[in-house]
């Protein structure tokens, strides 16, 4: 019996159709940089950038992790693209970089164009939100890697900063200010620990009034952007370093830009934790420990700031409908 790609699982037609579908979606988010189409071998950008004398590239690749199986369950799928561009355009900015261009890989065990669509649909709408172009990707079907109603993502973002304007904890001392920004949930980690705590013994579909959401949407909750509120007090110079809080929590991911001999002080009281971290925490008898470890409680985003600036940053941020507190400061080591 003969055999052929499509029999060992692998439909090239689903992915031309694929690229059909989102080809008018994604040249919406092309600027004048952009200097190659969708299809080309390489993607194309040019290194212009206006009123910056001394560029630095930075860039950032990750992913969505087990979030996805979130999204499998609820089968919503657009929500996961949103999360990976935010996540990566945060790592970047935090360091002052503004997102240029952002480039895709899709991965599945079977491809549904219409999967795919949505999916890359939540990549569109985070690039025009962010102001960045996505000018390449790549989609791929690998039966017996993935489960066939399966898929992953990853991402890569690339931006630019003026050297001498790069931020990078550099300048911190004893004393200066921790100010976070609210977190929208879980972001993009924690979701190994929240499902085996909430899963499968709390329905995703049901509605809980403490999280005035049902848990499915509650743990599909957009990873939010922080460009605008990052972009808005980098540029008035008062930002001595910054921490987009990932896995590892407030701590892990704090410190990765205080001078070795400072650390810091977080007090967890000064701010109100979202309902789904109670939740899991009751629910799984998690220890404090691994709470403040595993997630971010409620703080996405930390600017360091000198005494000094920080009643400006905090005018500056309510004024832009932000929520900062003030949840530590920086100490000797």
């Amino acid at each position: 019996m003969s055999q052929t790609y499509r029999k060992a699982g692998v439909n090239i037609a689903a992915g031309e159709v694929v690229v059909e579908r989102i080809k008018r979606n994604v040249r919406s988010t092309f600027t004048k940089n952009v200097l190659a189409d969708i299809g080309s071998f390489g993607a194309f950008y040019r290194a212009s950038f206006p009123g910056i004398k001394e560029p630095v590239l930075v860039s950032s690749v990750d992913g969505v992790g087990t979030k996805l199986k979130i999204a499998f369950a609820m089968k919503r799928f657009d929500t996961v693209g949103q999360d990976l561009v935010n996540h990566c355009v945060n790592d970047i900015a935090v360091c002052g970089a503004r997102p240029l261009y952002f480039m895709d890989y899709f991965a599945a065990g079977k491809l549904s164009p219409k999967v795919a669509e949505n999916v890359i649909s939540g990549f569109v709408k985070a690039c025009k939100n962010n102001s960045c172009s996505i000018i390449g990707g790549e989609t791929a079907e690998m039966p017996g890697i993935y489960r066939s109603n399966e898929f992953d993502i990853a991402g890569t973002i690339v931006g630019v900063v003026e050297k001498k304007k790069i931020i990078d904890g550099k300048r911190i001392k004893r004393g200066d200010v921790l100010i976070g920004l609210p977190s929208t949930g879980l972001h993009t980690n924690g979701y190994s620990l929240a499902r085996k705590v909430l899963l499968p013994a709390i329905p995703l579909r049901k509605f809980y009034k403490e999280l005035n959401s049902t848990l499915g949407d509650a743990l599909l909750a957009v990873h939010r952007s922080y460009l605008s509120p990052i972009r808005l007090l980098h540029s008035r110079g008062i930002v001595k370093g910054m921490s987009h809080v990932t896995g590892g929590g407030i701590i892990g991911n704090t410190m990765r830009v205080i001078p070795k001999d400072l650390q810091i002080d977080v007090d967890w009281n000064s701010w109100d934790r979202p309902a789904i971290f109670s939740m899991i925490q009751r629910k799984g008898a998690v220890p404090e420990g691994d709470m403040r470890r595993t997630f971010n409680l409620g703080i996405g985003l930390i600017f360091i700031v000198s005494p000094r600036s920080v009643k400006e940053a905090n005018y500056l941020l309510k004024r832009h409908n932000e929520k900062p507190v003030i949840i530590g400061e920086v100490v000797q080591g």
